[in-house]
C-alpha cells in the first residue's frame, strides 16, 4: 500500500502562526497544476509499491482551485496511478470555500473526507490568528458538509493561543463535540520564527502561552474528547472508532508515500526527499522533466529514530520487537534506566513488547524521543 500527497502551494491571506510553503500570488495557479500533473509523470515509478490506497491534498488552501483544475489534478492522479476502489480522498478546505456546488463537487471527484480548518470558534481569536471566516461560518459550513452527504469530517482546533484562557478552549471543544465529527485534530499552537507570530515575539508584541498553560488546556482538550467517546490514537489526533485518519497514519507507520508539488515530502522505503518550496524554481525544473528535490538516504540509526519519533506519538508505541529484530537495537544502560524512570513516573509504560507513552507523556513525547535517538 502506498499514499500520495499533493501540496497546493495557494491561500487567499497569510495566517498570522503559518509557516507551511505558500504564496498569495495565485496569478499562476494553471501554471502550477500543469507542473504538477508533470512530475506526477515523472515519479510514476518512485513507490515500490503501486496500489495507492489515500490521497490527501493540502497546502495551502487546495479548495481555493477551480473546477477545472481539481478536475485536472484528479484525472492525472487516476490516469498515472492505480487508485484503489475504496481509498480514503483527503480535502483539506477553509470554511468560507465550502458552499452548496463547491461541496457537491467535491464529491463527484471523489473526495470522501473533509478536513476543515476551524481552529476556533471565537471571533476575536480567528480575527487575530487572521483568518478569513467567522465561528458562524464554521458551523455553517460544517453542516452544508453533513447536507451534501460527507460521512468522514476532521475540524482542526489550535489551542493554547495567547490570551486563549481555559473557558475559551473549552467552549471551542464543547462546540466540536456538539457538532459530531468523525475526527478531531488538535494541536498545541506553536511559535514558529519564520512567521508573523515570530516576527511578532522577536519585537516583544505577542506573549505566548507557558508550558504550564500548554499542559492545562493539551489536557483539558484530551479529556474532553476522550470523555465524548473519541480515540486519543496520536498525539494531536483522536477520531471515532472505525475514523482514524489512514494517510496519516501511514506517515507514524512508515509507509511509503509520494509527495507532489512545491514543498512536499516523499518516503520510498530507502530514502526521503523534499521538494524545493519555490513556486517559480519548482515550475522552473519540472518544465525542464527535472525533479527538484535531492534524495537522502536513511541510516540504520535514521530508522531506528523515526520509529521512536513516530511511534511514541502513537497509542500503538514503539515496538521493541521490531527494532530488536529489525535493526538489532534495543535500549540498554542508560536508555534502558531512562525507560525504567519514565514508567516510575507514571509518564510511559511497557506492555507486550512496546513502548507507550501515558497521556501525561505524550506532552513530553519529543524530549522522551530525543533522549532514546541513537547515532
Amino acid at each position: 500500500m502506498a499514499g500520495i500527497y499533493i501540496h497546493v502551494p495557494f491561500c487567499r491571506k497569510a495566517c498570522h502562526y503559518c509557516d507551511f510553503h505558500f504564496s498569495t500570488n495565485r496569478q499562476n495557479e494553471t501554471q502550477m497544476v500543469e507542473a504538477m500533473v508533470h512530475e506526477m509523470h515523472l515519479r510514476r515509478d518512485y513507490l515500490p509499491d503501486k496500489n495507492i490506497e489515500t490521497i490527501y491534498l493540502g497546502g495551502g488552501t487546495p479548495s481555493l482551485l477551480s473546477e477545472a483544475l481539481l478536475a485536472a489534478l484528479f484525472e492525472a492522479l487516476h490516469r498515472i496511478f492505480s487508485v484503489s476502489h475504496g481509498a480514503e480522498v483527503t480535502l483539506e478546505a477553509n470554511p468560507d470555500d465550502l458552499s452548496p456546488r463547491a461541496l457537491a463537487f467535491f464529491s463527484s471527484l471523489g473526495i470522501n473526507r473533509l478536513s476543515i480548518g476551524v481552529q476556533t470558534f471565537h471571533d476575536p481569536v480567528l480575527r487575530f490568528l487572521n483568518r478569513t471566516h467567522t465561528g458562524k461560518q464554521a458551523v455553517e459550513a460544517y453542516r452544508r458538509a453533513r447536507n451534501a452527504g460527507f460521512s468522514n469530517i476532521n475540524l482542526d482546533l489550535i489551542f493554547a493561543i495567547p490570551g486563549q484562557t481555559l473557558q475559551d478552549i473549552e467552549q471551542d471543544v464543547h462546540q466540536i463535540i456538539r457538532l459530531n465529527p468523525e475526527h478531531v485534530s488538535a494541536y498545541t499552537l506553536t511559535i514558529e520564527e519564520k512567521t508573523v507570530f515570530g516576527n511578532w515575539l522577536k519585537k516583544g508584541r505577542l506573549v505566548p502561552a507557558t508550558e504550564e498553560d500548554e499542559a492545562a488546556a493539551f489536557l483539558l482538550v484530551s479529556e474532553q474528547l476522550i470523555t465524548a467517546g473519541y480515540g486519543h490514537y496520536e498525539v494531536s489526533n483522536y477520531a471515532r472508532p472505525g475514523f482514524k485518519s489512514r494517510h496519516n497514519s501511514h506517515y507514524w507507520k512508515r509507509v511509503p508515500y509520494l509527495g507532489i508539488g512545491p514543498g512536499a515530502h516523499s518516503f520510498n522505503g530507502v530514502s526521503r526527499q523534499a521538494n524545493i518550496a519555490n513556486n517559480y524554481r519548482y515550475m522552473e525544473q519540472i518544465n525542464q522533466n527535472a525533479v527538484p528535490a535531492t534524495p537522502e538516504t536513511l541510516t540504520r540509526e535514521d530508522h531506528i529514530n523515526e520509529c521512536i519519533m513516530t511511534g511514541l506519538r502513537t497509542e500503538e508505541g514503539v515496538d521493541l520487537d521490531f527494532l530488536r529484530l529489525t535493526f538489532q537495537y534495543s535500549p540498554t544502560g542508560a536508555q534502558a534506566k531512562l525507560m525504567d524512570n519514565w514508567q516510575q513516573l507514571g509518564y510511559a509504560e511497557i506492555k507486550n513488547g512496546r513502548l507507550r507513552l501515558t497521556r501525561t507523556g505524550l506532552l513530553l513525547a519529543d524530549k522522551i524521543a530525543a533522549e532514546l535517538f541513537t547515532g
